[in-house]
């Protein structure tokens, strides 16, 4: 089973095809940009499948990141997204920005309790935190980077952490020390659409009805759309 992701909700415009079967990446790419993605992702996808040698006929599942992130890379990866799954004839499951950045850690620091920390392009950080077998501590929130240590102290055990996302290093340095060593994962965009296309592989129809692609908004947008 072929599973495509796609990750534009943050800095990176992100493809990635798993199989399940052979538990293995087949191609990955990603490109970091600001803006843009609405004319690059299309082609990015052809040009994944194309170095895995695989058409839209042979995608199972398609999974992209619902946010938090930006209003308008999430819009680029929903609506393209969809489309995908159209053409594919396939189901399309919504996965967090937040928890992908978690299940995209590398071996080395795997195992450990996390703090998913995203950019909001704000002074806020949008933040998760896990337990060491990845499940949520808490919804994910928007906070001011001055709370962060306090934030830290009450979820989180006196015990090794890691911090990763797109926006680890500005969450590691407004958290300050940690009692029990601290390590700092910069992602990209990469990592969390494979890490996306891993989660969806795994689910069963139960778990996939439960996962809409509906875009994940922690506070207002800060564009309006036309004529609202």
């Amino acid at each position: 089973m072929i599973t495509l992701g796609l990750d534009t909700a943050t800095s990176a415009c992100a493809c990635a095809l798993w199989s399940q079967g052979e538990g293995r990446a087949l191609a990955v790419r990603a490109e970091e940009m600001q803006r843009g993605q609405a004319e690059r992702l299309v082609p990015l996808v052809q040009e994944t499948l194309q170095q895995a040698g695989l058409g839209f006929g042979d995608i199972a599942r398609i999974a992209v990141t619902v946010g938090p992130g930006t209003f308008t890379g999430l819009r680029i990866g929903l609506a393209a997204a969809r489309g995908f799954a159209l053409a594919a004839n396939c189901p399309l499951i919504g996965v967090t920005s937040l928890e992908v950045a978690v299940a995209g850690l590398p071996p080395a620091a795997a195992g450990l309790q996390a703090l998913a920390a995203i950019e909001s392009r704000r002074e806020e950080l949008f933040l998760q935190p896990f337990a060491a077998d990845g499940t949520p501590l808490a919804e994910p929130v928007d906070m001011a980077p001055a709370l962060l240590a306090d934030f830290a102290a009450r979820l989180f055990q006196p015990q090794p952490m890691v911090i990763v996302g797109d926006a680890a290093q500005r969450a590691a340095e407004a958290l300050g020390p940690w009692p029990a060593g601290l390590q700092v994962v910069t992602t990209h965009g990469g990592a969390e659409a494979l890490a996306g296309a891993r989660i969806a592989a795994r689910l069963d129809a139960a778990a996939i009805a439960g996962r809409p692609a509906d875009p994940l908004y922690i506070r207002p947008p800060d564009v309006t759309l036309p004529g609202r």
